[in-house]
């Protein structure tokens, strides 16, 4: 992809068009092109389009190849299935990564973490297969593994290991007790371990890795998970740092990359100049990662740790355990992070 780069931009719900702005503004300060194809889905488009994914959206990324999407509300316990799951799906994006790793500067931010989680992300329960079997009484889900979708997740969690100068995967499981669909998982993870013979790998109980995580982060590198595993491992990987208001997050398949902070939509502070645009940043620096502009990756993740290590600025999120700092909004964080890239 050569520049200037076009982009398929989804604002999202709540505080998405909000962080997706800064996010925006901050990699265009690397004196980068882009041009940017703005598309809305979630439930802000519901009542217009019948549909809170419409099908211009999907065929907008297949487009381009590449989206910054903010975060979409899904309601919980009725409605419309998960958007995030549905885009995932429809274009196969089969490794979902998210980083996270320690912000010197944050009162809520351990010491020594940088781990990698690497979550399968088309399959397990979030097929949303499941159903009444006595109405009002007893309910079924199925969880569908299989070996073909365990294999490309594993082994892009190798390369990834492998790219990025990092030494350690760790398959995380339930295979003690669900043998036969975590007994895939992991048997596939032990089989694709032995051609990266540079890369040490181990497995864990997915518990267990909960309990390892709170004890000793520092002793753990990229994790490999099934979905569900992946998608609470992952939040506990962002409370180890500071909250999900600072936790990027990145959708990869074969050819096509949808790139979105972990955090939800947070309505209740939408529009009101208030919500934490860190994760939106860095997410954008993970995208410009993705398209091979390493330095100016670099420029953004230094000047937004420089930001948070002065603690001169914060958001309302950031002020605890910071008494000297000065409250900003959304905007006004993404300008100082634009002033300390130079």
């Amino acid at each position: 992809m050569s520049q200037p780069y076009t982009i398929t931009l989804i604002p999202g719900d709540g505080i998405g068009p909000e962080v997706t702005s800064a996010a925006r503004r901050v990699v265009e300060a690397t004196g980068l092109s882009f041009t940017w194809d703005v598309h809305h889905a979630g439930a802000s488009v519901m009542d217009a389009a019948g549909t809170p994914l419409p099908t211009s959206v999907l065929d907008a990324i297949r487009a381009t190849g590449i989206a910054l999407k903010g975060p979409i509300t899904t309601p919980v316990g009725s409605g419309f299935r998960s958007v995030n799951v549905a885009i995932r799906r429809a274009l196969d994006l089969y490794a979902n990564v998210r980083p996270a790793r320690t912000m010197p500067g944050l009162p809520r931010s351990r010491p020594g973490v940088d781990v990698v989680i690497v979550r399968e992300n088309t399959e397990g329960l979030y097929l949303g297969i499941e159903h009444e079997v006595i109405a009002d009484q007893a309910t079924e889900a199925i969880r569908i593994i299989t070996r073909s979708a365990s294999e490309r997740v594993v082994r892009y969690a190798f390369d990834y290991a492998r790219r990025n100068g990092r030494h350690q995967v760790t398959a995380v499981h339930k295979a003690n007790i669900l043998k036969v669909t975590d007994g895939l998982f992991l048997k596939v993870a032990r089989e694709i371990a032995q051609g990266y013979p540079d890369i040490d790998f181990q497995d864990l109980i997915v518990d267990n890795m909960c309990m390892q995580l709170a004890l000793q982060p520092e002793a753990y590198d990229v994790l490999v998970l099934p979905n569900l595993y992946g998608d609470i491992v992952s939040d506990l990987c962002a409370g180890l740092i500071g909250g999900l208001g600072v936790i990027p997050g990145a959708n990869i398949g074969d050819d096509l990359a949808v790139f979105e902070p972990v955090h939800g939509s947070a309505p209740d502070i939408a529009g009101q100049d208030r919500a934490n645009p860190i994760a939106a940043i860095l997410t954008g620096a993970l995208m410009l990662r993705h398209l091979g502009e390493i330095e100016a990756a670099t420029r953004v993740e230094t000047a937004v740790n420089k930001v948070v290590a002065e603690g001169v600025v914060v958001t309302p999120d950031l002020k605890p355990g910071r008494p000297e700092a000065k409250v900003v909004g959304t905007q006004a964080l993404a300008d100082a992070i634009i002033a300390r890239m130079g």
